[in-house]
């Protein structure tokens, strides 16, 4: 008896037609579907193990307790120990000692480059030129002293620093703002000053300025303007500006003062890592 021939089964479309050509709706293969239904089961695990769901304040944290910060605390914590006994050695000993020690110093300077890198480099840049408002950490200027103990103590405290009781603190008056100084003595005043350093825009303001600067501003700035590292006053004489050193500059500067703020690190860092910071900055060429 002979079989009857197997006929070929119609496919039926999806409907869809473009320029005369069907779009067949064949099943998927076989080994398609069950990779789909494994990836399917793969990713519901996966959320159940692992932090997946979000919740209100964080996602959850899974059933294997993982996570990313977890794991970058473990290795924090595993160098903090391997460094221990050197931070300690550090934290305890004489600033004034540090660079006498090679092996300290070598690790103080390396370790406050990256402190420094870490929290200081937003405001003095990351070479530490510093930018307008930024002191230059490279020079030899200081408005508070540059020999590793000043340094560690600004570093410490800050400056005008609201959470710190022992912050570096000065205030230059608002001369202009607060109607101290008439506005024909500020422009006399600011003639003097550039001529300290430089040329005056109007040279022939520079002697009656002089008198305005000897009975305003010689207290903090001293007699000849070479200023007073103690009390943070600025000199007036080596052309280095904090802010910038043109006329209108120096006018702004004397019209509404200046009132610069430097977080005070203690709160935030170790004394180990307050002292590396200090060893680093003090070595670029500028320490005392």
């Amino acid at each position: 008896m002979a079989k009857k021939p197997n006929q070929k089964q119609e496919v039926g479309t999806t409907g869809h037609q473009w320029d005369g050509i069907e779009e067949l709706n064949n099943p998927l293969p076989r080994w398609w579907l069950w990779t789909f239904y494994a990836c399917i089961v793969f990713a519901v695990i996966y959320s159940i193990a692992y932090p997946a769901w979000p919740g209100i304040n964080r996602a959850s944290a899974g059933f294997l307790g993982w996570s990313t910060r977890g794991d970058v605390a473990a290795e924090i914590a595993t160098q903090e120990a391997k460094l221990g006994p050197i931070n300690e050695k550090l934290a305890a000993a004489e600033l004034t000692e540090i660079s006498g020690n090679p092996e300290l110093n070598t690790y103080a300077v390396s370790a406050g480059s990256a402190v420094f890198k870490t929290w200081c480099a937003q405001c003095h840049g990351s070479g530490a030129a510093g930018a307008k408002g930024y002191p230059n950490l490279l020079d030899d200027d200081w408005l508070w002293g540059g020999d590793i103990e000043a340094i560690h103590q600004t570093i410490s405290f800050g400056v005008r620093s609201e959470d710190s009781d022992d912050t570096r603190y000065s205030e230059m008056p608002a001369f202009g703002r607060d109607e101290l100084l008439e506005p024909e003595q500020i422009d006399q005043v600011t003639n003097f000053v550039m001529s300290l350093s430089g040329d005056a825009m109007d040279a022939s303001k520079v002697a009656e300025g002089a008198v305005v600067f000897e009975d305003n501003c010689a207290a903090c700035h001293a007699e000849d303007g070479t200023g007073d590292i103690y009390q943070g006053a600025p000199n007036l004489t080596d052309a280095i500006w904090l802010y910038g050193g043109d006329y209108n500059t120096v006018k702004e500067t004397i019209t509404n003062a200046r009132f610069g703020v430097m977080p005070n690190w203690n709160a935030r860092l170790s004394e180990a890592q307050i002292r590396a910071v200090a060893a680093y900055v003090h070595q670029l060429g500028g320490g005392e």
